[in-house]
């Protein structure tokens, strides 16, 4: 016997708003252990009703008005169940979004107004800080035989390492046909951009306002200055310093300092010292 529950609150003149598609449910169970043909109740409100109603297999949950515009809906528009996972001792803030495919490790931190869109993997003791948005499509579009603008489609990824942060108001694109990676303890300054199938190596450091043309390959302990921009489809080595506001058009070789507009190599004038305190590099 399947229940409506919405005639079931309404015989009882239960004020109530729905999130989500319309759907009946077979039985009823506790929280932890309900399926998606079971009907719950969550009384706990805040991060605790947050985690339990997060984490729940069941079909319809009962909760504090409080929590609306607080949880998503599990049930998307076609039916389907998402698959995202939350990992131990996590905080996830207000109004944040975790789309489908998502996957947050342990004792991460992903700040309000987040937004996972979806395909994306956060390793373990993650930061991400408000406003950040990934997984979104990247900007791609393919002109058809009358020159109208058509997208390209994105079916892969974002892959995160483990400790890295990133901060507010960036924006990750998921990959089109291979995964964007940003690999571990790199960190991200506000306002910076990465593009589509972009590849990221560890313990890089990008300030606020770079940008990174897609599938441009970034190797281990990169620094990019303030504005600086990097274009699509090039590689970056290992321990490159790229300087403030340099647009970078050409490969770039390990070790190499690089300046201006279009930018250049500057290795030979500076020296060790000076590259050291321009981006906390080990010294030579």
């Amino acid at each position: 016997m399947e229940w409506d529950i919405k005639s079931l609150l309404e015989s009882q003149d239960i004020s109530y708003t729905c999130a989500g598609t319309d759907r009946k449910v077979k039985g009823a169970a506790a929280i932890s252990v309900a399926q998606d043909t079971d009907l719950s109740f969550c009384y706990h409100v805040g991060e605790k009703g947050f985690s339990l109603i997060s984490q729940s297999n069941a079909g319809i949950i009962l909760c504090n008005s409080s929590m609306e515009g607080l949880i998503s809906p599990k049930v998307n528009s076609e039916g389907t169940k998402p698959t995202a996972k939350i990992g131990r001792n996590c905080y996830i803030g207000d109004f944040t979004v975790i789309g489908d495919n998502c996957e947050i490790g342990d004792d991460s931190i992903v700040y309000d107004r987040v937004s996972l869109v979806q395909n994306c993997t956060l390793g373990d003791a993650c930061v991400i800080q408000q406003g950040v948005t990934l997984g979104a499509d990247g900007f791609a579009f393919e002109r058809d035989t009358s020159g109208n603008l058509e997208r390209f489609p994105h079916i892969m990824g974002v892959k995160i390492g483990k400790n890295v942060e990133i901060s507010a108001n960036s924006s990750v694109a998921r990959g089109s046909l291979s995964d964007t990676v940003i690999g571990d303890g790199s960190k991200l300054d506000a306002l910076v951009h990465v593009a589509h199938n972009v590849k990221i190596g560890k313990y890089c450091e990008l300030t606020a306002g770079t940008i990174i043309g897609g599938s441009t390959t970034l190797g281990d302990m990169v620094w990019t200055g303030l504005n600086s921009m990097i274009k699509d489809n090039i590689k970056i080595g290992n321990n490159v310093i790229v300087a403030a506001s340099a647009g970078v058009i050409h490969d770039v070789v390990d070790g190499d300092i690089v300046a201006g507009v279009p930018a250049k190599s500057i290795r030979d004038k500076v020296t060790t010292n000076m590259r050291f305190l321009m981006a906390g590099q080990k010294q030579e």
